[in-house]
């Protein structure tokens, strides 16, 4: 189909109202569908990030209750080392004749 004149080709024949209606309302949808989209992927990589953090962050909590745990332990078992060593020094400082009775 030619058409003779640029107003010919707007007026599509008596229908081009109801064509380039179609045509606005198809780019419209086109157009809300991708910036839809992009806002999807924005908050999509925004809550990974967020949930990357809150994993690093009970990941660092979690390594300093263990090394606390450990702190801990080895202060305790240097306790118990000291109380042996305090116990066998006075085991040895004592008279085996006190012992013995």
């Amino acid at each position: 189909m030619q058409f003779d004149s640029v107003s010919t080709f707007f007026a599509m024949g008596g229908y081009g109202f109801f064509v380039w209606l179609a045509y606005g309302f198809t780019a419209t949808v086109l157009i809300l569908l991708v910036l839809s989209s992009i806002r999807s992927h924005k908050n999509i990589k925004r809550q990974i990030i967020q949930r990357q953090k809150r994993e690093q962050k009970l990941r660092q909590a979690s390594q300093q209750q263990e090394q606390q745990a450990q702190q801990a332990q080895q202060a305790t078992e240097q306790d118990e080392s000291r109380t042996n060593v305090q116990a066998n020094s006075q085991t040895k400082d004592s008279d085996p004749k006190e012992v013995l009775s």
